[in-house]
């Protein structure tokens, strides 16, 4: 499990215990996500709440996610939804997605959920070749690095005027501050903190939330 940047284990536990609100669901996700592999991709319980809590104050009904692991972060959103809201979740591990489809049945929110399966940017081009552009309130990317400027290029065009787009990983444990850096993934994520830093299409703000969470207003 992620936590936020700068957070020693006293503050992280502080946080748990009076900064969210964690539903039962949740918190079961959490413990079952503790033992499955890749444990380390799940969203942060602080991160997950701040996206449920921007989706309800923005009137959210309808969210994109491109990367779902084992329904931490959807589940959360989907609770903020009104009943007829829909998340559209995209991963392209049955293994993973499987062990959410768990944690949406514990929440009550398994009828908000739509799942697909498979590699994102196909999903993402076919909801723009039914003509979904514009049809989305929010959208929240935590999938592979290297596909994050494809992903937020899709975002830009699904999500309407006036919505959000939140991206996860930004800060990359700091890696993208440090040029020795120069791994793939530090520098696609580095290489999009840029572009979306000049990008005129949106409103940016780099949060230090998790492992660093940009939110982009879409003009």
């Amino acid at each position: 499990m992620s936590t936020s940047i700068g957070l020693d284990d006293r503050l992280r536990q502080y946080l748990l215990e009076v900064g969210i609100r964690e539903h039962p669901a949740l918190a079961g996700i959490r413990e079952r996500t503790l033992s499955a592999r890749g444990s380390g991709m799940m969203s942060a319980p602080e991160e997950a709440a701040l996206l449920g809590l921007l989706a309800q104050i923005s009137h959210a009904r309808r969210i994109l996610e491109v990367g779902t692991y084992t329904g931490y972060s959807s589940t959360a959103m989907a609770l903020a939804l009104p009943p007829e809201g829909r998340i559209v979740c995209c991963d392209v591990s049955r293994e993973f997605t499987d062990l959410a489809r768990q944690g949406w049945a514990d929440a009550g929110v398994s009828d908000k959920v739509v799942l697909h399966v498979g590699p994102a940017l196909e999903t993402l081009d076919r909801l723009l070749a039914e003509d979904a552009g514009g049809s989305f309130d929010m959208a929240y990317i935590d999938a592979d690095k290297l596909g994050y400027d494809a992903y937020y290029e899709r975002a830009l065009r699904l999500v309407r005027p006036g919505g959000l787009i939140a991206i996860d990983n930004t800060l990359w444990s700091g890696a993208v501050a440090d040029p020795s850096v120069s791994d793939a993934d530090t520098v696609a994520l580095r290489t999009l903190n840029a572009k979306i830093h000049d990008d005129g299409r949106v409103e940016p703000v780099l949060t230090p939330v998790g492992d660093g969470l940009t939110l982009a207003l879409v003009r």
